[in-house]
């Protein structure tokens, strides 16, 4: 994806935007009109934006799912954490900035989607490639929904630009709800996304994508049946790298283990980032006992939690990378690998019906066989419930960091036990969601359409 393209498109949306707050999107509609989209160069330059959004959700994934689970522990709060620590240890209000601003950044992001596919139809170009471009926009709205919908609940669904007016009317709807638009979107994606790109365009979304998000997504529902099926699609056209510190080695980003990511170009002013995770200190690493304990000293995982030197500070062996002229990294964030959608499988199969040999262990030894651990039988794992227990388990070894791990323990119904081993805190059932920002539901100022989660 051409950098130039994506800094012409953001000249023009600066001069129109100056806010993320979801009660804001139409101030943004002067970005939607023919004076814009008029050729395919232009929806180009659009998905582009929609990508470049991507970007800034990173630190959502860290804050909201990271920090949140029981990888990280944040023992007291410092200058400009209190809102970390507030959600490590479940005691986050309604006004926490984090959360507002996640909650903003993810509709900007459903806004850039949804200028791409109000205005497509109406411009004449070839027609595979509208098809691809509108997918490619349903595709990070969907990624972005789903993102929403497992941290909130009831949402608003916003699947087109709004006028000021109606968005004051765009009450939250059921979970139910966002999950058929998400699938939708992703149906659409699957059938209409290549199935790989030339590698000036490596990064953007795949069908393979499409299909993995949406198995995951059926996974999420229970929907054990329709998750095995769609992820049986992808089965072969990807493939566990031998060593798996090989997957996150910024000289290595186009790997077959990747299905998606966010991508980042430190040679490229603007588009790298700072160090992931990075401390001055050793004595201070942010890392659970729980997690760093996990690791058998054979598991090749290891040592992608243990810090390596990056200048003055540390950095976790999974996120290092070297400087760049620009003084930033380059990491791209993975989202989508196979190792995922190994696990997923495992987990999906077992649900359907325990077999004491066939696929699922096969998923789950060939995740355990990369990282150099014995393999598992029914002699280990005699029931359904030793082998759900053990492919969340090989989960927590295999992604921590990723932005799992959150939404892992929320799938499995498991958030209360493993954050009490983890971080010595109980929680109550209600804060499996997180507060809506109240300024949201000031703005909207109907509570019978926009309301707060229950115990906020």
């Amino acid at each position: 994806m051409k950098k130039i393209i994506y800094i012409i498109f953001i000249v023009s949306f600066i001069s129109t935007s100056c806010s993320d707050d979801f009660t804001e999107i139409a101030s943004e509609n002067d970005v939607t009109t023919d004076s814009f989209y008029n050729n395919a160069d232009d929806f180009n330059a659009a998905v582009i934006a929609a990508y470049a959004k991507l970007q800034g959700q990173v630190g959502i994934y860290f804050e909201l799912n990271e920090w949140r689970s029981d990888n990280l522990d944040l023992l007291a709060p410092t200058a400009g954490t209190q809102d970390r620590f507030n959600i490590n240890k479940f005691q986050e209000t309604s006004a926490n900035e984090l959360i507002r601003n996640a909650w903003a950044n993810f509709y900007n992001g459903i806004f850039r989607a949804n200028s791409v596919t109000d205005n497509i139809g109406s411009v004449d170009f070839d027609e595979t490639l509208k098809k691809q471009y509108e997918a490619e926009a349903r595709f990070i709205r969907a990624l972005t929904y789903f993102n929403i919908v497992r941290l909130w609940g009831d949402a608003p669904i916003v699947l087109n630009v709004l006028s000021v007016e109606e968005s004051l009317q765009a009450g939250r709807r059921p979970a139910s709800e966002v999950y058929e638009a998400i699938e939708e979107d992703l149906q659409f994606a699957a059938i209409n996304l290549p199935s790989s790109y030339p590698a000036d365009d490596f990064g953007r979304a795949t069908s393979g994508a499409a299909k993995a998000l949406l198995g995951k997504v059926y996974l999420t529902q229970n929907r054990f049946s329709e998750a095995v099926t769609t992820l049986n699609e992808i089965v072969g056209q990807y493939s566990l790298l031998d060593d798996i510190s090989d997957v996150f080695d910024t000289e290595n980003k186009n790997n077959n283990e990747i299905i998606f990511s966010i991508r980042f170009n430190k040679d490229i002013q603007g588009e790298g980032h700072g160090l992931w995770f990075a401390v001055s200190d050793l004595s201070i690493s942010p890392f659970t006992t729980k997690l760093v304990n996990a690791y058998s000293v054979s598991d090749e995982r290891k040592d992608l939690i243990e810090f390596q030197p990056v200048g003055n500070l540390f950095v976790p062996g999974k996120f290092f990378d070297t400087e760049s002229d620009f003084r930033n990294f380059g990491n791209d964030y993975i989202l989508l690998r196979q190792a995922d959608i190994l696990l997923m499988l495992a987990e999906a199969l077992n649900e359907q019906s325990y077999q004491s040999s066939g696929n699922a262990f096969d998923y789950l030894n060939d995740v355990r066989q990369r990282a150099n651990l014995p393999l598992l039988t029914s002699a280990e794992l005699p029931n359904q419930t030793s082998f759900r227990d053990a492919v969340l388990n090989e989960r927590f070894l295999e992604f921590p960091f990723e932005g799992h791990r959150w939404f892992d323990l929320l799938r499995t119904n498991t958030a209360d036990t493993e954050i009490n081993s983890g971080i010595g805190v109980s929680i109550q059932d209600y804060q499996l969601l997180y507060p809506v920002p109240q300024v949201e539901i000031e703005k909207i100022n109907n509570t019978s359409i926009f309301y707060q989660n229950e115990g906020y």
